[in-house]
């Protein structure tokens, strides 16, 4: 999976890339359990403490060759639950 660019279904966004990212896996199954994506940086958050996306397994809608489809809905009040 890695090197695949994550995109958000809802809004076309790039979340992130897999290389970069980290995944959660449940020790007892070996299941992923979620995604961790850093936030990317910018000039103005270069010294302010990241936040991280984190995507739930269950958001994962479409795994291909380049991309992994997500679906989180920014309109939902939940979505705060994603942020790290």
């Amino acid at each position: 999976m890695e090197g695949k660019e994550i995109i958000n279904i809802n809004d076309g966004s790039r979340l992130g890339v897999i290389g970069e990212a980290d995944l959660i896996i449940d020790p007892r199954t070996g299941l992923i359990q979620s995604i961790i994506l850093p936030q990317k940086n910018n000039l103005i958050s270069f010294w302010v403490d990241k936040q991280n996306i984190i995507i739930p397994w269950e958001a994962v809608r479409k795994i291909g060759q380049e991309v992994i489809i997500v679906d989180l809905d920014s309109t939902v009040p939940n979505l705060s639950s994603y942020l790290g």
